[in-house]
């Protein structure tokens, strides 16, 4: 896809989804040489966690990368804030098996979609396949001490408003 009509798409996608809101989520824009920067925040036990969804200049042919600039304690964020959702794996067969390629990216994938799959993952980790494998051991084994964790992160994004 031309970078044009890729620009084209996400500026569609963009307008939609301002459109048609996602409870829990905001949303603004710059724009900077095709890379697209959404910052998101997203409403999560109070808090208020602000990241980057940047997109590449063969969107929707691969997918964006989202970074949270919020610090967070999750078993799907790695430590320095990148989200680990399989719809945010390259297309095709995982090579490390743990993913169908049914459940990476897929150009049919929109910003509204990668938005509520990044809600859902908040609210329902994968423990599973975790990017952050110490938030992942406390989510199975010490729920108390996780949310203890979580709580704080909230504190602090509620201190940053």
């Amino acid at each position: 896809m031309a970078k044009n009509q890729a620009s084209l798409l996400l500026q569609k996608q963009l307008k939609d989804l301002c459109k048609n809101p996602v409870d829990g989520f905001s949303a603004g824009i710059t724009i900077s040489h095709f890379v697209y920067l959404k910052v998101i925040a997203c409403d999560v036990e109070g808090g208020f966690f602000n990241a980057i969804m940047q997109f590449p200049n063969d969107y929707p042919v691969s997918p964006p990368t989202v970074t949270f600039t919020s610090e967070m304690w999750h078993p799907n964020v790695y430590s320095d804030g990148k989200v680990c959702i399989s719809i945010l794996h390259p297309a095709g067969d995982d090579p490390n098996g743990y993913e169908l390629a049914s459940e990476r990216w897929s150009p049919i994938h929109t910003v509204e979609s990668i938005v509520l799959s990044i809600i859902s993952m908040l609210s329902g980790p994968n423990d599973e396949s975790p990017a952050n494998v110490e938030a992942a051991k406390e989510w199975r084994d010490n729920r108390a001490e996780f949310r203890k964790k979580v709580s704080r992160c909230v504190r602090r994004s509620q201190e940053m408003l």
